[in-house]
Order: structure tokens, then C-alpha cells, then sequence
């Protein structure tokens, strides 16, 4: 699986897209960080999954923000997420 946080695939074309696709770290405090140092890489794999679930030969357009803040009533505690999310695409010529 090729991944870019551009719109482009180095060294390949996009023939079409297939579709936006999403994958959360888990909830943590919303004034830190996640408690997973390894969160990017369980975000990407699960986006990985899912493009290939959908037979996605890359994932363009790679980008990360902070998922909506909730807050647990009753504790004043506000949780958030990262939100990671991709194009899904089929290459022209897969690698």
C-alpha cells in the first residue's frame, strides 16, 4: 500500500478515486496527548485496512486533526481522538 499526504503518488498515477476513508486514535485526556506512543502507525494501519478492504491500491491526501472534544458528565474530565483521514485510489499501473 502507497501512501502520500499529497494528492499525488510518487512515481505512479491516480486512475480514479475510490473514496475518502477514516480511522481514529483511541480517547484520551483532551489537554494531552494519546496515551498510544505508537498512534500514528495504528491510525495508518487501520486506514491501510480499510483501503484494502475496498481494493485501494494507495491512499492519497493523508492528514490528521482532533476529532470532536467530549466531556464525561459529572467527572469535568474532556476526552478527544485524532482523526486520521485518506483518499482511497486505484493506480494506473499498481506497484
Amino acid at each position: 500500500m502507497r501512501i502520500s499526504s499529497t494528492d499525488v503518488i510518487e512515481g505512479g498515477r491516480v486512475l480514479h478515486t475510490i473514496g475518502k476513508i477514516k480511522a481514529v486514535s483511541a480517547w484520551h485526556a483532551a489537554n494531552g496527548a494519546p496515551l498510544q506512543d505508537n498512534w500514528r502507525e495504528l491510525v495508518v494501519n487501520e486506514l491501510i485496512r480499510k483501503a484494502e478492504d475496498i481494493d485501494a491500491d494507495a491512499i492519497i491526501g493523508l492528514d490528521y486533526e482532533t476529532d470532536s472534544i467530549v466531556p464525561i458528565e459529572g467527572t469535568g474530565l474532556r476526552l478527544k481522538r485524532i482523526l486520521a483521514t485518506g483518499v482511497a485510489v486505484k493506480l494506473a499501473c499498481a506497484a
